[in-house]
């Protein structure tokens, strides 16, 4: 007998079991529920001749099909699942809780191992997903100018025990138009929204998460709609440091990659920067005066910043003014304003 469960008790501690996706392999690498193994019944040929018989000659032909195909590999998807189990119990998904985590399920069993299917398969647990997200929860927003080390200072306020939410770092991308250099790929952003659900469910709901400030998308990542409205209702502090006091960081992360790279990000603002600024920035990239650069882009960032800053609900943003880059110093401050909303 198989036993099929909603996405909250599918996710839920009190059954553990590794998890495997039996979709094949474009749908697992687009979007997959973390930590879960890729065991297709298909790879992704085999699925789409499967489909194109489905919807050409029926049900009937496409099974017959896809036995045939899948098969050669049977022993293969077996011995790989018994490989993460044991003798304990296997967690199923495929795109609707179907046929494919059915198939896989009866296989499985043949090797003695209970399987438990996720009931209406991957699309429920994304749409589960993404209203859990969208659902209030105390966040703290930490902004401030580009290049202000906020990302450190919430990797200190993290060290000390406080829960932080890495966006940048589950984005692989830091914000800018500079934010690729040096980074991972990006996920997908159906992808990332699954690894920003699986980080915050981790963390205890009564105390406040600390995120970054970012707009809608970060790199090609997109954030989902109902959590960006939450981050925009957020209170937020913002720290402001002058850019000469920002300019040794900036030049010490980015001035060691290779020009052709930051000449290919800085025209990525071009537009946003105009045609003359452009030209400087990258006239001072080409000789390299790193620090002009980078001071020509953070005049065009620091006044697209406060802007929004601008724009933000009367009382939601306490600004925290320092004259120092010093980490322990600037989350100390931090600390400090973020007491008054406690």
């Amino acid at each position: 007998m198989i036993n099929r469960l909603s996405p909250g008790e599918f996710l839920g501690q009190e059954i553990s079991a590794p998890v495997i996706d039996v979709r094949s392999p474009g749908e697992y690498a687009y979007g997959h529920i973390p930590n879960a193994v890729s065991i297709p019944l298909f790879d992704d040929k085999q699925r789409a001749e499967v489909g194109t018989i489905y919807k050409a000659e029926g049900n009937l032909k496409a099974v017959l099909r896809g036995i045939d195909l899948a098969a050669p590999e049977m022993s293969a998807k077996l011995l790989k699942a018994l490989s993460l189990t044991g003798n304990g119990p296997l967690k199923l998904y495929c795109w609707r809780g179907g046929m494919r985590s059915e198939a896989m399920a009866w296989l499985f069993s043949l090797g003695g191992t209970n399987c438990i299917l996720l009931r209406g398969g991957y699309k429920a647990y994304r749409n589960h997903i993404l209203d859990d997200l969208g659902r209030e929860r105390k966040y703290i927003i930490l902004g401030g100018l580009t290049g202000s080390g906020k990302t450190h200072i919430l990797r200190s306020l993290s060290s000390s025990g406080e829960q932080v939410t890495d966006l940048e770092g589950l984005a692989s991308h830091r914000g800018s138009a500079f934010g690729a250099l040096g980074q991972a790929p990006q996920p997908s952003s159906e992808h990332f929204a699954n690894m920003l659900f699986d980080d915050l469910r981790a963390k205890r709901h009564d105390d406040p998460v600390w995120l970054e400030d970012e707009s809608r998308n970060i790199g090609t990542v997109f954030m989902p709609d109902n959590f960006f409205g939450r981050m925009q209702a957020a209170p937020v502090i913002a720290l402001m440091m002058s850019i000469d006091t920002r300019l040794p960081r900036l030049v010490q992360e980015y001035a060691s990659f290779p020009g052709e790279q930051i000449i290919a990000s800085v025209m990525k603002i071009s537009k946003r920067l105009g045609g003359d600024k452009t030209k400087l920035a990258l006239d001072a990239v080409r000789s390299g005066d790193f620090p002009a650069a980078i001071r020509v882009t953070l005049e065009y960032y620091d006044k697209s910043y406060n802007y929004g800053l601008s724009k933000r609900a009367r009382g939601q943003v306490i600004y925290v003014h320092t004259d120092t880059d010093d980490i322990s110093v600037n989350t100390s401050k931090v600390r400090e304003a973020a007491a008054s909303l406690r």
